[in-house]
């Protein structure tokens, strides 16, 4: 194979405190079935990439538990599959790593022992479909050192934490970074995906460890565009970004737009874990509208414009408008529930009404009973 990839799965968690608490950015569910992992996972499978390092950093069971051995991305193999790479510090610190730079430095020996000429790296709060051979190919082609990938600036992006916009030549040469604390319109957002050739890498990282810098992009990339080559690849694809609960509840109810679920979803290309869940039930007089309703579910109220996970149950007389229940959310009798989101396991008590706002969302914690 032409490239290993790479997976931060914990470095935007600082973004979305109410969600990670008990999980890593990679193991927030999305879309009723998935975890944001998948996507970057998957687009790494579709491409042809067999070795993928996950970085981790804390709380990162419960996406050990669901990538597992990596048997339903096709990656459970002797050689090459996924590959969990916990944080790694040396008897001299006492701290984790704070900054992608950081990162990298712990995972200098999976680096070296791989023997893949191109390096893929991505996180995994960026939701899209993405063709990394056609980057990998751009990247050859233009005999580049680095290639980031980037996208027009839309909407679906979101409000950006530490957003790097990129100024691009007719060539594709990029030729300034700048950090944007907003984004404007038609501007270049880069998304956090690089391309470059893995002895680049561990060289960089060598010198970085010499002089002590701690930032991939400001402290190495922006400081060498003229002495690197460093290439944009523009992704014209659906992207969307999830760096807030309001921004995860926007690109969540993006999914109700049919050609949004049929770009991520229209070739079944995004992988996940398998469950075995029975169809989902639908009592009597169960009214159900513009809504996504995973395996499992027994619904025997009303709901709509919401996104219901596996083994959600709605009683009779229940009215489910505009939220996310993620799995095994129970929710009782004569119940109304209005921009809410509940992480799993949680129970709402017969008779309830709750409801937040669409630009504030109202979060229920995991396990909670009200």
């Amino acid at each position: 194979m032409r490239a290993v990839g790479i997976i931060f799965s914990n470095i935007h968690d600082d973004n979305i405190p109410e969600l990670v608490s008990l999980r890593t950015t990679g193991s927030i569910p999305f879309g009723g079935r998935y975890r944001l992992i998948d996507f970057p996972l998957s687009n790494m499978v579709n491409s042809n990439i067999d070795t993928v390092g996950v970085i981790t950093k804390r709380n990162y069971q419960s996406l050990m538990d669901h990538v597992g051995s990596g048997k339903d991305w096709d990656l459970a193999r002797k050689d090459g599959g996924v590959i969990f790479l916990p944080p790694f510090s040396d008897k001299d610190s006492d701290t984790l790593y704070n900054s992608r730079l950081e990162a990298l430095k712990g995972v200098m020996n999976f680096l070296n022992r791989a023997d893949e000429e191109y390096v893929v790296m991505t996180d995994c709060d960026c939701i899209t479909r993405i063709d990394y051979d056609k980057v990998l190919d751009y990247h050859i082609d233009n005999k580049a050192d680095i290639t980031m990938v980037y996208t027009k600036h839309t909407a679906r992006l979101g409000v950006l934490h530490s957003v790097n916009t990129l100024t691009v030549d007719e060539t594709g040469r990029i030729r300034q970074i700048k950090y944007a604390p907003e984004l404007s319109k038609n501007d270049n957002a880069f998304i956090n995906m690089y391309v470059l050739k893995r002895s680049l890498l561990i060289n960089i990282l060598k010198e970085s460890i010499a002089t002590n810098k701690k930032h991939f992009v400001a402290d190495v990339i922006a400081k060498r565009l003229r002495s690197y080559n460093v290439m944009g690849y523009l992704h014209e694809g659906y992207v969307a970004t999830i760096s807030s609960l309001q921004t995860y509840y926007d690109r969540t109810m993006d999914l109700l737009d049919y050609d949004v679920r049929h770009e991520l979803f229209g070739d079944r290309g995004v992988f996940t874990k398998i469950r075995d869940s029975a169809p989902t039930k639908y009592g009597y007089n169960a009214v159900v509208s513009n809504s996504m309703i995973a395996d499992g579910c027994t619904i025997e109220g009303e709901v709509e414009n919401s996104v219901l996970f596996r083994g959600v149950k709605i009683a009779r007389g229940t009215k489910v408008k505009n939220c996310i229940l993620m799995q095994n959310t129970r929710v009782g009798e004569n119940v109304t529930l209005n921009y809410i989101i509940t992480d799993k396991n949680v129970v709402i008590s017969d008779r309830e009404n709750l409801s937040g706002a669409e630009n504030h969302c109202f979060y229920i914690p995991k396990g909670s009973m009200i």
